[in-house]
Parts: C-alpha cells; sequence; structure tokens
C-alpha cells in the first residue's frame, strides 16, 4: 500500500500534477471544492495515475482540507514514488 500527501487546486483548467511543493505534490483539479466534488476528482486521477480501481484509492485525511494524506493500496510505495518522479 502507497501513500501520496497532496496539496490540491480546485478549479483549475485540467486535472495533472504540477510537480512537487515540499513534502507534497502539487495536484490541480478541473473540479470546483463543492459537494465532495474535487475529492471525487482526485480519487479519480490518483486511481487512473496508478493503474487500480477507484475502490481502491482512498482519502485518509484531508476531506475538507487543501493538503490531503491519499493511500492506494495495490500498489508498493516505490512504484508510486517512481511513477510520480517520472511524470514531472
Amino acid at each position: 500500500m502507497a501513500r501520496i500527501t497532496v496539496k490540491v487546486h480546485p478549479r483549475a483548467r485540467r486535472t495533472a500534477l504540477a510537480g512537487r511543493l515540499g513534502d507534497a505534490w502539487k495536484l490541480s483539479l478541473a473540479a470546483p471544492p463543492v459537494d465532495g466534488k474535487a475529492n471525487e476528482e482526485c480519487v479519480r486521477f490518483l486511481a487512473d495515475f496508478a493503474g487500480v480501481p477507484r475502490a481502491r484509492v482512498r482519502i485518509v485525511t484531508g476531506l475538507t482540507s487543501r493538503i490531503k494524506v491519499v493511500e492506494i493500496e495495490g500498489v508498493p510505495q516505490e512504484d508510486l514514488e517512481r511513477r510520480l518522479s517520472a511524470s514531472t
């Protein structure tokens, strides 16, 4: 199981990783922070990025915050870190 800390930027033009921000990754989200839409988009993007079903991705902390800790089941931490480094 892998964990990632993201700082989300809702209402962006498109959903994409925008690089590192200290210990966290900056994640631009096209969805607004209303009715959980930004959280849904965050889970969708990270599931697609890691190549796992959405049910294996969950926000552990930060449901109402811009800084979130997300767990992804079925992906080793090293693999996730390698994919993140390759994407920037």
